[in-house]
């Protein structure tokens, strides 16, 4: 026994993990450095610190990754010792683990277009000229034969592409064309060294999600798509005249960190214009923006040139719950759009309940009806009445839900719709009706099974029907989709909310449709949602931030395409401040808990990219914004400066200070995580505007001020003599004693407005 114990401890000290370690900016990240070269120094860093020996080979199965466009570092098999010994070398950064990253349309550009209340004749116009540019999608592949990656009509590819497209078992060259024109794969997952632990050495997707994010951002026209005849139009990117690059990073059951950072890296040595990344951390288990993958690749993207977006995660609706909040990162919430997938209940008393679902059932009225039991009635021997009412796992008595409708409740959250149909189809009977608020705004896709679910007031209808019939029964009708539905867009519930990890930036960025979106998937012929008889869908429903992270990057492609040669953050700046903030009713964009949407919901509301094609004005963040935004955070002069690559970088006078960082940044939207009260508690921020607009144009300011505070803005109007000439200007927020306000943030904007454009930018104020 003392020998093993001695054994497994001995095992334990040199267990080797998966370690990212990042170097910074380097002369090679410029993109004039020899790779090999690069390559070869990572090699000697390693050798340096290997605890085990192994010489130069044992590096060379250690290194996984070696990063060299964008910024410098690599990824690597290491021992706690060796990770330690390289956080201290004099080049390093940080070092941290490789952990796990989570994966997070036909009519959704139709109603992104209508609610700009602009003609969509100059969408169909601008589309067609943006075949230079590239968007990268790093998810989990893709499937090339998709229809929506069809290159008919598209000119040569871009001269500037320096990408590639690795084959595959099962993916060849001649899968990429003139459309998808690149594709790579990386295979390392983390706490591993071990290569293709995500799955098959290919780019092709096996799992779907990046098939249909690809297809959302940037997929060719398709007529006549849809999902077993529900959904049924033309699918299309939000730029479908753009070229696609995937990099597949993922696997059904994550994403390495260091493949992510890899593959942001290749991207922008690719020549990719924006990158799309559906991706991201748990929001209980963010790290500091040096840490963090997502961050730390984007960070340097923007430095090249290159436009980041990210899905702000799925842990809605609580606060504090977006992830990939880095100012340099557009980070996109979710909505829905003016589509609902009605499946309604019909009672044996001739009462028809509305129910929401996507199901395919056969189940109609000419079919006859079904005997209809509650959860509770049919528990299992020894089987919790709770449990039964909730279709926990093992709680349904088959005999008593055989061919019959179960009625179950969603009192505990633990237990998923997917999983509540499992139990029932797995007991035996014909359908589920499930009663629950929670997440009612996103229909779940059932396949061929008959399920609706209901609210808790429709519930108690049919639970009363049930109570007072002898024989009670029910009909689940197939999905039908109602467009024109309104109120929408709404704040999906899943949404993330604000604020950020850094608090001094207001963040979500933007919403844009992410419930129930329809786009190309992988024919997988045993998904459970394929109908009994059915062949496996070109196109898949999907809802999450994942499938709104797409269309804010196809937006961003479509006004990169009518402005080439604007910046990231002058892109950003256009989706921001044309943003619009109501809804198809005439009134504000509400939540899904029916309140109105604030900031930390929407950001600056739902995506509009024709009205982002004309601005106005724009609001420029440079890369020293960053750096000394990354110094009022709290890190070190010292770490900064390597972060940037330049010797002679100095952090301002004050810093730290993160309320400060509000001011540090350009940026489109205000945040004030601190405003105190009393007159000499005010606190200021200032922003640069560019005159993107008319020759000679006069803005005059416009304030959205919540109740109690006061807002000021110096000077009040911004006069331009011609285009791309700056105006500098102050927001000031101040509470007075007394003013009755309560604590915790409240919101507000500044809008300018020459007449012709409406340049909104949205604030925060934190009082305490």
């Amino acid at each position: 026994m003392v020998n093993t114990g001695r054994f497994v401890i001995l095992v334990l000290a040199y267990r080797f993990l998966s370690y990212v370690v990042y170097m910074g900016s380097s002369p090679s990240s410029g993109g004039g450095g020899d790779p090999e070269a690069v390559r070869a120094g990572h090699l000697e860093m390693l050798s340096s610190v290997a605890s085990s020996g192994g010489g130069e080979q044992g590096s060379r199965a250690a290194l996984t990754h070696s990063y060299h466009h964008a910024f410098e570092g690599f990824a690597a098999a290491l021992t706690e010792e060796e990770a330690a010994a390289l956080a201290a070398h004099e080049r390093v950064v940080s070092v941290f683990k490789d952990r796990a990253l989570q994966l997070h349309t036909t009519r959704s550009w139709d109603f992104l277009e209508v609610q700009s209340g602009l003609s969509s004749g100059r969408l169909g116009h601008r589309a067609r000229a943006s075949g230079d540019v590239i968007v990268g999608v790093i998810d989990t592949g893709v499937w090339p034969e998709s229809p929506s990656f069809d290159d008919a009509g598209m000119p040569e590819v871009p001269g500037r592409w320096r990408g590639v497209c690795m084959e595959g078992p099962d993916f060849n060259k001649t899968s990429c064309n003139r459309k998808l024109i690149g594709a790579r794969y990386y295979g390392v997952q983390p706490d591993t060294s071990s290569p293709n632990a995500a799955g098959s050495g290919s780019p092709r997707d096996t799992v779907g999600h990046g098939t249909h994010t690809a297809s959302t951002a940037g997929g060719a026209v398709v007529s006549g798509a849809g999902y077993y005849g529900l959904a049924a139009g033309d699918a299309r990117g939000g730029a479908p005249g753009s070229r696609v690059a995937v990099y597949r990073a993922c696997s059904m059951g994550g994403c390495a960190s260091s493949a992510v950072l890899k593959a942001v890296d290749d991207a922008v040595g690719d020549g990719v214009d924006v990158v799309s990344i559906s991706i991201g951390m748990g929001s209980a288990f963010q790290s500091d923006f040096l840490a963090d993958p997502i961050a730390l690749g984007a960070l340097h993207a923007h430095a090249r040139g290159v436009l980041v977006v990210c899905s702000g995660g799925n842990d809605g609706p609580g606060p504090y719950t977006v992830v990939n909040s880095a100012p340099w990162i557009i980070t996109v919430a979710a909505s829905s759009i003016d589509r609902s997938f009605q499946s309604n209940v019909v009672l044996g008393n001739g009462n028809v309940v509305k129910g929401v679902a996507i199901n395919l059932s056969n189940q109609s009225l000419s079919g006859g009806k079904y005997p209809l039991v509650s959860g509770a009635e049919a528990a299992a021997r020894y089987a919790p009445v709770a449990e039964a009412s909730n279709c926990y796992p093992g709680s349904l008595d088959a005999e008593k839900v055989r061919r019959k409708i179960v009625v179950c409740v969603g009192t505990d959250p633990t237990v998923s719709r997917r999983v509540k149909k499992l139990v029932a189809e797995g007991s035996g009977a014909k359908g589920l009706v499930l009663v629950d608020d929670a997440e009612k705004d996103v229909p779940f896709v059932a396949g061929g099974f008959a399920f609706s679910q209901v609210g808790t007031d429709a519930g108690a209808q049919i639970l009363e029907y049930i109570n007072a019939t002898k024989n009670p029964t029910a009909v689940i009708l197939p999905t039908e989709d109602v467009r024109d539905f309104k109120p929408a867009p709404v704040v999906a519930s899943f949404s993330a909310r604000g604020p950020g990890m850094a608090e001094s930036v207001l963040k979500p960025d933007l919403m844009a449709p992410g419930v129930s979106i329809l786009a190309a998937t992988i024919p997988s012929a045993d998904t459970e949602d394929v109908p009994p008889g059915k062949k496996p869908s070109a196109y898949a429903i999907k809802s999450g931030t994942s499938m709104a992270c797409p269309h804010v990057a196809g937006a961003a492609a479509f006004v990169k395409s009518a402005h080439p040669g604007w910046t990231p953050s002058m892109i950003r700046s256009a989706l921001m401040t044309t943003a619009t903030t109501t809804n198809n009713l005439g009134k504000p964009v509400a939540s899904s808990n029916g309140a109105a949407a604030n900031g930390h919901d929407m950001g600056a509301g739902e995506v509009s990219p024709l009205r982002a094609l004309s601005p106005g004005l724009v609001f420029d963040t440079t890369a020293h914004d960053y750096l000394r935004f990354l110094c009022y955070y709290g890190y070190k002069e010292g770490i900064v400066r390597k972060v940037s690559g330049d010797a002679g970088f100095s952090c301002p006078a004050g810093a730290p200070s993160p309320d400060l960082a509000a001011a540090a940044v350009n940026y489109p939207s205000i945040s004030v995580p601190r405003l105190r009260r009393g007159g000499k508690a005010a606190v200021t921020v200032t922003r640069t505007a560019i005159n993107v607009g008319a020759e000679n144009a006069t803005y005059a300011a416009a304030v959205e001020a919540p109740p109690g505070v006061t807002v000021r803005v110096k000077p009040d109007r911004l006069v331009f003599n011609k285009r791309w000439t700056t105006a500098r200007y102050e927001v000031s927020f101040e509470v007075a004693d007394g003013a009755g306000v309560s604590k915790g943030y409240a919101h507000g904007a500044v809008t300018w407005s020459d007449g012709a454009h409406s340049v909104r930018t949205p604030f925060a104020v934190n009082v305490v």
